[in-house]
């Protein structure tokens, strides 16, 4: 602690370290991201492919609820459920097409969303928060930011508890995370539609979301082969490795607008389209084939009732917490 101390003591090394810090913080899921799950992985991690395993075959409504209720046990107990159930469904990505391809880019995708979560929460928690959280501790200072920052909202004072926070409230985005994405990425639309016609849900709502289903693979694949064109065409060429990466992250700022033309022109078509089946015309849509309820969403609705006991039982005992995420 001494030697933290003489750092951040020092004007000239407080405002170099401090810099890198928040650099860190942003640089680190981008550079995750792109290097070990690229854009290439986002689209599997986004698209829809035929399969045949057990949560292919449960229904779409099953896999919203399990998706519901893992972020509410995960917003209303004490965080390590939040990091068991993000450990517990991970492996689930195994049963998957491509199981093993999938499971890595999505653990990547969590580990982004930890440091990112955590560099977002921890240097803007007040103290009177923190002295909630950790009532009988004295708070540890790991570093000390130049006054300026306050500007920006960061508390003057980087503290071990802060950072603990930090990781403590960013597992219970991780459960919802994985969680969502196994729905995204074993429900086709046509299937996600059947669902929600099933259960009443507003035709203007379910359209919405179909679009939204369809449309973000393909903003994926649209960006990654924009940048490939750019690339073709020289972009990066003959420059040391090392920043290679920083030419792909300017090739994808560079890719935004011809991406957005051509979901712009895909949604012209995409609105014809809709009007010449007379989309709207009437309350409700016929179904040539419904979501049928099988023997896995049984086994998937004992899963969702055991969550539900869990959260239950765990506020009673004293592990439930509530927003701003205190205690232990």
């Amino acid at each position: 602690m001494a030697l933290l101390t003489s750092l951040y003591e020092n004007p000239l090394l407080q405002n170099i370290i401090s810099w890198y810090l928040v650099l860190f913080g942003v640089a680190l899921p981008v550079l995750l991201i792109f290097w070990l799950i690229g854009l290439k992985g986002f689209v599997e991690l986004t698209k829809y492919e035929k399969g045949t395993t057990f949560l292919y075959k449960v229904n779409p409504i099953t896999k919203i609820a399990f998706g519901i209720v893992v972020m509410i046990v995960a917003s209303v107990t004490i965080w390590w459920i939040g990091a068991l159930l993000t450990l517990t469904i991970l492996p689930l990505y195994l049963t998957l097409n491509n199981g093993l391809k999938k499971f890595g880019y999505v653990v990547m995708l969590t580990i982004s969303s930890l440091v990112g979560s955590t560099w977002a929460i921890a240097p803007y928690t007040p103290p009177y928060i923190l002295q909630q959280v950790f009532p009988n501790q004295q708070p540890i200072v790991v570093w000390v930011w130049p006054s300026y920052f306050s500007a920006m909202g960061y508390v003057p004072d980087l503290t071990l508890q802060a950072l603990i926070y930090g990781v403590q409230t960013a597992f219970r985005v991780t459960a919802t995370l994985v969680a969502a994405l196994l729905l995204v990425v074993t429900t086709s639309v046509s299937d996600l539609f059947r669902s929600f016609t099933k259960i009443k849900v507003p035709l203007a709502i379910t359209f919405s979301l179909m679009v939204g289903f369809k449309t973000i693979p393909k903003i994926f694949e649209l960006l990654d082969t924009s940048i490939k064109m750019q690339m073709l065409r020289g972009l990066g060429y003959g420059k040391p490795r090392v920043i290679r990466t920083f030419y792909l992250i300017y090739g994808g700022i560079m890719a935004i607008v011809p991406t957005m033309v051509y979901l712009f022109r895909g949604a012209k078509s995409l609105a014809i389209s809709a009007d010449t089946r007379a989309f709207r015309a009437y309350q409700s849509r016929t179904l040539y084939k419904e979501p049928p309820i099988t023997k896995y969403d049984y086994i998937m609705f004992g899963v969702i009732i055991s969550l539900i006991i869990l959260a239950i039982v765990t506020n009673m005992v004293g592990f439930g917490r509530s927003i701003p995420y205190v205690g232990l």
